[in-house]
Order: structure tokens, then sequence, then C-alpha cells
């Protein structure tokens, strides 16, 4: 059976990304899923300097042959960008994921050193641009993705895609078990990028509670807000969420739309949201706002990153086994 285009794209045996989580994937968390024959993405944000991002890919390079990815912001409200692309390049780096903007410059330069990009996108217009561009693959980021999403569901978006595009499309949202792998797969998937089946791993450093809240809520328990970062965003409806709840105030509101000082009210609300992420994420405390997505409704205790991706693995083949034993019966 001919593999899924995302193995032959990394090198690697399963066709999924450990998707890149804003403060919760650390380098622990690359080298395990490396080690485990997937392939491991970490956001450039997550280190505060330069030289931190410097030495942690060093060490991501040196504990594992597996292909490392960065995730760049590349939106002008990441003054870093250009830093970071070239750390990261300097560093050997076997793919980059970019969001929030246009990848046109990570797409030049990685061009020179044979390093593959991948682009978020959550419709086809954009999809067509950043292809034009050069890029390698898109990730198509649906409704049921966790954190940023997208508007449009996977049974949709992942055959909107193919249809529109000649290269790759690997689906991002809603995916925490082997059966969810092996239908994106069906319907057309070139691979998957999966993010909050590991947020409760033995790796993450994020608090126990941030953990606990991951196995206590299920899907129906993710809520979409806009007080973060201004743009929608997936977080976990616990107390503090109901009570300061998830729109935007009238002044923000205000401040958001007004053209003049869109830019900048856009750029602290991001500010506030990230140290308010940031603060939940690595404490414990009630006024907790957790960024996830629906697939959490699969977590059900803490376990190695490992044992995640050997669980997806058996899962998988279990799927298509019993799909086999179906299409026999027909």
């Amino acid at each position: 059976m001919t593999k899924p285009t995302l193995c032959n794209l990394l090198n690697i045996d399963f066709p999924v990304i450990m998707a890149p989580m804003f403060l919760v994937t650390n380098k622990e968390m690359v080298i395990e899923a490396c080690n485990s024959g997937i392939a491991g993405c970490i956001p450039a944000l997550n280190f505060r300097t330069i030289p931190e991002l410097d030495r942690a890919l060093k060490e991501m390079k040196d504990k594992t042959k597996g292909p490392v990815g960065v995730n760049i912001i590349v939106n002008k409200s990441n003054v870093l960008a250009k830093k970071h692309l070239h750390t990261c390049l300097d560093n050997g780096v076997d793919f980059f994921i970019t969001s929030l903007g246009s990848p046109e410059e990570v797409i030049k330069e990685s061009k020179k050193q044979g390093v593959k990009v991948f682009c978020d996108v959550i419709e086809s217009e954009y999809a067509k641009k950043v292809e034009g561009l050069g890029a390698d693959a898109v990730i198509a980021v649906n409704s049921g993705a966790g954190g940023h999403l997208g508007n449009i569901p996977a049974s949709i978006l992942v055959p909107l895609l193919k249809k529109n595009c000649q290269i790759p499309v690997i689906s991002a949202g809603g995916v925490g078990t082997g059966e969810g792998i092996l239908a994106m797969l069906a319907l057309g998937a070139d691979g998957l990028s999966i993010g909050s089946p590991f947020i409760a791993c033995k790796e993450s450093q994020v608090s126990d509670q941030y953990k606990q809240a991951c196995i206590d809520y299920g899907a129906e328990d993710i809520v979409v807000t806009t007080k973060l970062s201004g743009s929608r965003c997936t977080v976990i409806n616990s107390p503090y969420l109901k009570k300061i709840g998830t729109d935007q105030n009238p002044v923000e509101k205000f401040l958001n739309n007004n053209k003049q000082l869109k830019k900048y009210a856009k750029m602290l609300t991001y500010y506030k949201g990230m140290k308010l992420l940031e603060k939940a994420a690595f404490s414990a405390n009630y006024k907790s706002v957790w960024c996830a997505g629906s697939s959490i409704e699969f977590t059900e205790e803490v376990r190695p990153v490992k044992d995640i991706i050997t669980n997806l693995r058996e899962e998988y083949q279990t799927a298509k086994m019993n799909l086999q034993k179906v299409m026999e019966s027909l």
C-alpha cells in the first residue's frame, strides 16, 4: 500500500505531526515525538529569546534523527520573525509551519536549503496563494481545531482543498483517535496535525490543573472566545471563563473596529491574552483560561508522548482491519 504523502515528505512512518501549541509544546515533547516515528513541531514564540531558541534547536537535533519543525508567526506583530527564520535555518530544521500572515520570505529562504514549508490555511483562496508562492503543503485548519480555528468542518475543507490545490493537504483539528486518523486519510488528507491530545502528556510542563482539565472536560466543554487575541480561539469553558465571558467588551469591540486604532488595539488584546494564557498554563490559580480543542474528549489520563502515539497507531491499525472486513463483506 502507498504511504500517505506526509510520510514521504518528512521521512516518517506514521502520517502525523505533533502540532505546535503555544506555551505547551516543548523540546522534550518534540524529541519524544520524533523518536516515536512522527514529526514534532514547536512554536518559535515558546522561547523568550533567540539564544534560548538556538540552544533548544541544537538539543532537539542532537537527540533525535526525526524531523524537527518550527512554527513561525509571519504577520507584522511578530518582530522576531526574521531572526526566528534564520536561527532555525542555521540549525538545520526540517520543516516550517507558517501562521497568520504571508509566508513568502520563509518559503524563499527555505528553498535555498531544501527545507519544507507548510502553511496554515482555512479556505481555498489563501491555499492557492501559498501554493503559488511555492509552499510544499497546506495545513487545513478546520472548525474542530484547538486554539485559532477555521470556519469549515474537515469533511468539507479537506476535499475542497484537494480539489483546488495540487500540493498535499494536511488536516488539522478534531482528531484524537486512530479511527479519526483513518477517517481523515479516507477523506483525502495526506497527513494530520494533532495537538490537543498531547497537552496532558507526561513531558509537558504545563500545570497539573491544566492537564487535569483536559481529562475532566470534553468536547461539549470547548467554546470559542475572542478575548485572547481578537481572533476566534477555542478554550475550555472553565468556571472562570464562564465568569468573564467569551466576547470582547464594548470598549474592546469599538477599538477593534476603529480603522485608526484597530492595529494597536489588536496588539494590546493579543498581548493581554497571551499573558493570561501563560499565567494559567504554568500556575495553579482559579483565574484559568486553558486553550484546547474538542479532541481532549479522548484524554483519559496523563501519559508519556510515546504511549499516546503507540495508542494512536494501535487504534489506527484496528480501524483499518475493521474497515477491511466491512469491505470484504459487501
